[in-house]
């Protein structure tokens, strides 16, 4: 990730003492003869956020969110901006100060901005515009900007309060008059030439592309208020346009964007000196909160009886906004919402809200994949599965674009699975593994969520990073970057074994950890770690350490380090042995939450499945028990995951298919993201739910790698109930196509994909059948099937 090019450009920013939170607007003008045909090359970034402007359109954001050491710029094209004549190149850029703003944005103490610009003609370069003291820049007087407490939230950042009449408007633009802006200040060099003394921007060019930014329609007007009049419920299906409130009145406008979304908003006035505008985003209606304050969701788009809740933007008007140039609005900081309630205090003149709109932001996920079914209620869980993927998705995974918009390994494992599925793209996965690579502690233990400016450590996520780099090796069969991680795999392997006592167990966590491993309702006054954990060992960390030693030993082995694979699996197995000894009850046959204590879950049978703890027959027979156990702590969304797969490997995944009336339920109450968890009913978008991206094409088409990055691949679909399914799944070889039906006590399977691939079906009745290769009309085979009475009843 190192970046070793040289810089012309140096780090300015306004000059003197600015805000804790710091705003400040940069301006360069440059002139280009009318006679030829230019190109504009340019490498920006900032601490801590910009947005960049050619001619007054925008024409990028960012910097990516990076950590101390690895600071990242973007390289943008913006040729097509370029006019004859004169010119202007112009930013904002925002540094949160201790404490303040997003805590997904690292920032050193003080504020920088750097911009490096080539212009060129059909002969090369003909003039720079690098960032030096020729450029001027503005720092709004005190009160033009702050960022409210944060409350509704927790780690976003808290809304703005801006007053336009204290603001430049129209700033970006070539006609704008900025001759009284002061010259900007240089903050330092990029890079001391001589010395290795490190400036607190370690410039990496950006590894992700940008994100997209599209314009996204509400669907319509749910309810409001203008004056003393009331608004029906009104269709839009584009932004809200052309809303007049007459002089001392005040309106409200409750929208609904038709589906979770995050992005940007736009205000544009005409008029209305003095008018305030809130901008308040919520996830959905609710009841007013509970006695204890507990939130009261149901049907999320239904006002009867309920309310918007959230934080809001506020933003007060100049005025002198008019239809060719309307005065304009927008926060810095991303948004996250389905519903916005915009309420407009007109002062003492009419104000007209011109155009009210969003701008779509988030990672460019290009969707490959399709999968449809006999089921007809599983196309929702589909279809919702993407949008609540996409939303988790921007320069880093998210946990909820709303809440929080941090990236935590147990998410990330998942998220990463699910976009291998549907799009075979691995660009923002090896971004997010290098993120958790670079949170390393000198204990060897790996942060929990990263980056982030307020550490947090939850030992089981370490262990799930090592899953996520042997997920990668298994989609992708990269032997460079399993070699990369090989040592912070050790290092973390090496914490949990110094923790083993004379048991054989991994002991109790330290105290200023959190054990976390499930939002379940049986863990909720432990805030989801299981309670066994006090003062002694977690059976279920015990066994996610022996999966990892495995899977890490698979890794080793792969990349030369037999040895080291060798001891892997003998630490492996000691770890069962002494769980085998320590933890499983002889009069229940479960395995009990921790050796000492009477308390059980399904997480830690799940777990003795995937480490192989037990296996066989005997795995099918606990997992059969566990799930027919409604006294055991119940494994929640983030860990269905793991549930899938403890089934899928006993041989039981048809028992799965009862599960996905979670999610049934959640179509019912109108939600189009998946919900966090049952317990806090707090986020209604968060990505560890969107199962359905691996398990319809992993187990119901069966698209598998067999061989690691799909040199060879599996078709091993599981029907249960299903009569039919066909889809596309994504794989870094291509497309795999796969259809198949039962009828008339026969299933029968039609595959294409990549011709030079070996394929093996597994079909439902066990007989295996090996192909060299998928030719051009793809493979067709079919076998007798026998069905329960239950599979065949749904």
């Amino acid at each position: 990730m190192e970046n070793n090019r040289k810089w012309r450009a140096s780090w300015i920013w306004a000059d003197g003492p600015g805000e804790d939170v710091d705003v400040v607007r940069f301006r360069r003008a440059f002139h280009l003869p009318e006679d030829g045909t230019y190109r504009l090359n340019v490498r920006v970034s900032a601490d801590s956020r910009y947005r960049l402007y050619v001619n007054g359109a925008l024409v990028s954001f960012g910097p990516a969110k990076g950590d101390p050491y690895t600071h990242y710029y973007d390289t943008v094209e913006a040729s097509s901006y370029l006019r004859p004549g004169r010119n202007v190149i112009a930013a904002i850029a925002v540094h949160y100060g201790t404490g303040r703003g997003p805590l997904s944005v690292w920032r050193s103490p003080r504020g920088a901005f750097l911009l490096e610009g080539d212009i060129l003609d059909g002969e090369g370069t003909v003039g720079t515009i690098d960032t030096d003291a020729a450029w001027t820049a503005y720092r709004a007087p005190r009160g033009a900007f702050a960022l409210q407490r944060e409350t509704f939230t927790l780690f976003v950042g808290g809304g703005e309060t801006v007053d336009g009449r204290l603001l430049p408007h129209g700033w970006e633009r070539p006609e704008f008059d900025g001759a009284d802006w002061p010259a900007a200040s240089i903050v330092s060099a990029t890079h001391d030439r001589m010395y290795g003394q490190l400036t607190p921007w370690q410039l990496t060019e950006r590894t992700i592309p940008p994100m997209r930014d599209d314009e996204a329609p509400f669907r319509e007007i749910v309810q409001g208020r203008n004056g003393a009049g009331a608004l029906a419920k009104t269709a839009i299906g584009g932004p809200l346009e052309a809303s007049t409130v007459a002089a001392g009145d005040v309106a409200r406008f409750e929208l609904d964007a038709g589906e979770f979304m995050s992005g940007h908003v736009r205000l544009e006035l005409t008029g209305g000196a003095g008018a305030t505008v809130r901008m308040l985003y919520s996830e959905c209606y609710e009841y007013p909160p509970g006695p204890h304050g507990e939130r009261r969701k149901a049907v999320r788009d239904d006002p009867e009886g309920k309310a918007l809740y959230g934080f809001e933007d506020v933003y007060v008007a100049l005025g002198l906004g008019t239809e060719r140039r309307p005065e304009t609005y927008e926060p810095l900081h991303r948004r996250a919402f389905r519903f916005i309630a915009l309420t407009v205090e007109a002062g003492e003149e009419a104000v007209c809200v011109r155009r009210f709109s969003i701008r779509r932001t988030g990672y460019p996920l290009d969707v490959s994949a399709s999968f449809s079914s006999s089921d007809a209620s599983l196309r929702p869980l589909w279809d919702i599965s993407l949008n609540t993927l996409r939303n988790c998705m921007h320069e880093t995974y998210e946990d909820t674009p709303y809440y929080e918009q941090m990236q935590y390994e147990l998410d990330t494992r998942l998220q990463a699975l699910f976009t291998y599925y549907v799009s075979a793209d691995d660009r923002l996965a090896r971004k997010a593994m290098y993120d958790f690579h670079s949170s390393l502690l000198p204990s060897g233990m790996l942060q929990s969520r990263y980056p982030s400016v307020s550490p947090q450590v939850i030992p089981g996520f370490a262990l799930f990073w090592i899953m996520m780099v042997h997920d990668h090796y298994r989609f992708f069969a990269d032997e460079s970057l399993v070699r990369m991680y090989r040592p912070t795999m050790d290092a973390v392997l090496g914490w949990f074994e110094g923790r083993r006592g004379p048991d054989g167990l991994v002991g109790a966590m330290p105290e200023a950890y959190w054990s976390f491993v499930d939002w379940t309702f049986d863990w909720r006054d432990t805030a989801g770690a299981p309670p066994a954990g006090k003062g002694g060992p977690l059976t279920v960390y015990n066994l996610m350490y022996a999966a990892s030693l495995d899977m890490a030993a698979e890794l080793n082995e792969r990349t030369g380090r037999r040895d080291t694979a060798a001891e892997y699996r003998e630490r492996a197995a000691s770890v069962r042995d002494a769980v085998r000894l320590r933890c499983r009850s002889a009069e229940r046959g479960l395995f009990r939450d921790g050796p000492e204590a009477e308390q059980y879950s399904q997480h830690a049978q799940i777990w003795a499945v995937l480490s192989g703890t037990v296996a066989g027959e005997e795995a099918a027979r606990l997992l059969r028990t566990t799930f027919a156990d409604a006294s055991l702590a119940k494994a929640s969304y983030a860990n269905t995951y793991y549930a899938f797969r403890a089934l899928a490997s006993a041989g039981l995944y048809a028992d799965s298919f009862s599960m996905w009336d979670a999610w049934r339920e959640q179509v019912e109450l109108h939600l189009t993201a998946w919900v966090e968890d049952p317990v806090s009913v707090r986020s209604d978008c968060h990505a560890w739910g969107a199962m359905p991206l691996h398990e319809f094409p992993a187990e119901l088409l069966g698209v598998k790698p067999r061989e690691p990055g799909f040199a060879a691949i599996e078709l091993s679909p599981t029907p249960g109930p299903l009569t039919s399914a066909e889809g596309v799944v994504a794989t870094p070889r291509g497309r795999v196509a796969v259809a198949w039906s039962i009828a008339g006590g026969e299933f029968a399977l039609r595959a294409s994909g990549p011709a030079d691939t070996p394929v093996v079906v597994v079909l439902p009745n066990g007989e295996t059948r090996a192909f060299d290769r998928m030719d051009g009309a793809g493979i067709e085979v079919s076998c007798a099937i026998a069905r329960t009475e239950e599979e065949a009843a749904g």
